[in-house]
């Protein structure tokens, strides 16, 4: 599972060409429960740089997707769940979804990084301390996830998200994405320097001067993509 996710988003134009934004859901009514604790059995301070390795290269490519990445969590989000889901640009969930960091309960650490971008930092040593299950409507309120719905609704508030997204510029897009990525550790200064230079290499693209146009006409604007 981990070398499919790194091989979907590591190379999204080539399986997904046509692609603007990525929703990212688990199969069932379980986003993720985590790793397999049988691989826990047999980690070593020797083979454990080695092991996760690709779990590592897997948050990465979905953190680094050239397009935005939308998490759509139900039930469990445990773990490896956790930092799968904060590793994309938004998350939506459902009133039944649960979030755990539970690795201090298996002899294990990780997670805690990733869920401080869902959540502020006293939420994330609780949630790690207690290896307690949280509700997504309690974590919703820190801003960390989009929105939360009855799971029939999950599809269709995560398609509508992405839709909203996708109705820009696709070129626009995936500059904004690069963009948001590289100064989310930034200082100030240095990140908005870098967004202005973001700024000077849209300004190349048809579809800037097109966005322009159709504001102050009024209208819906036509891209390309160019």
């Amino acid at each position: 599972m981990y070398l499919e996710l790194v091989e979907v988003f590591s190379n999204v134009r080539h399986h997904l060409p046509d692609a603007d934004v990525i929703i990212l859901i688990g199969a069932g009514n379980t986003f993720c429960g985590g790793n397999d604790l049988h691989e826990f059995m047999t980690m070593t301070p020797e083979n454990v740089t080695a092991r996760m390795a690709l779990v590592h290269a897997a948050f990465r490519s979905i953190y680094e997707c050239e397009i935005p990445v939308i998490a759509a969590v139900d039930g469990v989000a445990a773990g490896t769940g956790v930092a799968l889901a904060a590793s994309a640009d938004l998350v939506v969930a459902t009133d039944r979804a649960r979030f755990a960091l539970p690795e201090i309960s298996v002899g294990a650490m990780g997670g805690a990084k990733h869920l401080s971008r869902l959540v502020p930092q006293g939420v994330v040593r609780r949630m790690f301390y207690t290896a307690e299950r949280v509700p997504a409507s309690e974590l919703a309120r820190y801003g960390g996830i989009a929105s939360v719905v009855p799971a029939e609704e999950l599809v269709t508030t995560a398609t509508a998200l992405a839709r909203s997204v996708a109705r820009h510029s696709p070129v626009a897009i995936r500059i904004a994405k690069k963009s948001l990525t590289e100064i989310e550790y930034l200082d100030l200064q240095s990140g908005y320097a870098r967004e202005q230079r973001y700024t000077g290499e849209l300004s190349g693209y048809a579809d800037a001067k097109e966005a322009v146009r159709a504001f102050f006409e009024r209208r819906e604007p036509r891209y390309t993509g160019m």
